[in-house]
């Protein structure tokens, strides 16, 4: 008679281990299983007693996988992620996907292209949430995020470049052929300066104006890029935005550049998704139309 599995460890704490291992936190570990971080410790400390070894050395504010965790940690994942797939097959579901974006990167870049994709994918109920923060994709049900910044977006994430940042300034053509060519200081500190929350114009500024220093007193504040733009459209002074999220309003004539020149920026627009051993065909359907669209 077989003995099934006499060395393995408790699944609950495994389950709770392979959370740890990509929040590097007890705190986040335990949010997102609904726990507390005290429940969440003595689970690794039982896990840690029963295997015999460190899994985790405790620094001032974060932890970091021990050797002989780290390796655990890619196999307690892969296993999880079989179990996973078996548990889907047998409950096939509906073409549901969640793709969770920046307000900005919905409304100015997902928007105008959904007709396309529900044209390309019937079958797919695709919802879309628009959040500046990084969602906890397993606890949230997340199946693909779009973020700006720069990677790693956190242990076991994968990031994909959709397209790097280049910073273009855009105006309403009646505000300029109001206040004149903005290339020249004496007229650019005419215009205000529409911020969001990537705050860019003082690189800007030292970009376009390197030998000037200009005390500019017009400035409007949003949270969102996509406020700025649609303040920039009904004429209340410049925005800074990537090239990407104007481009129906640059071919309408709406707005048009401010300057010729664009600034690069060390940051970029990335797919991020969670390491799995196997992707669903939903998510690399939509994965690879999303990069498509940026080609």
């Amino acid at each position: 008679m077989s003995q099934g599995f006499p060395s393995l460890p408790p699944l609950n704490g495994l389950k709770v281990f392979e959370a740890v291992t990509r929040h590097l936190n007890f705190r986040l570990a335990a949010e997102e299983l609904g726990v507390t971080q005290g429940a969440v410790a003595q689970q690794i400390r039982g896990l840690e007693s029963s295997l015999g070894l460190k899994l985790f050395e405790r620094l001032p504010r974060t932890l970091a996988l021990t050797g002989a965790g780290a390796g655990y940690a890619t196999s307690v994942r892969q296993a999880f992620e079989l179990i996973d797939e078996a548990t889907r097959a047998l409950r096939p579901e509906p073409n549901h996907l969640t793709l969770s974006v920046t307000p900005t990167f919905a409304s100015r870049w997902m928007l105008p292209r959904l007709p396309a994709f529900t044209q390309t994918w019937p079958d797919i109920d695709l919802r879309v949430l628009a959040s500046e923060r990084l969602v906890q994709f397993h606890h949230e049900g997340v199946d693909l995020a779009v973020r700006y910044g720069r990677p790693p977006f956190g242990a076991g994430l994968d990031a994909t470049l959709l397209f790097s940042q280049s910073v273009l300034a855009v105006v309403s053509p009646l505000l300029l052929a109001k206040l004149g060519n903005p290339q020249k200081a004496e007229n650019f500190l005419r215009y205000a300066l529409l911020h969001d929350g990537h705050h860019l114009w003082p690189a800007f500024l030292s970009f376009m104006f390197p030998s000037a220093t200009l005390h500019h007193q017009h400035h409007l504040r949003f949270n969102q890029t996509a406020l700025a733009l649609e303040a920039a459209i009904n004429g209340q002074g410049i925005a800074l935005t990537s090239p990407h999220f104007v481009q129906n309003d640059l071919a309408s004539g709406r707005l048009v550049p401010a300057f010729a020149q664009q600034m690069a920026v060390d940051a970029g627009w990335y797919l991020v998704s969670p390491q799995r051993l196997k992707e669903h065909a939903t998510v690399l359907a939509v994965r690879e139309w999303l990069i498509a669209q940026i080609k």
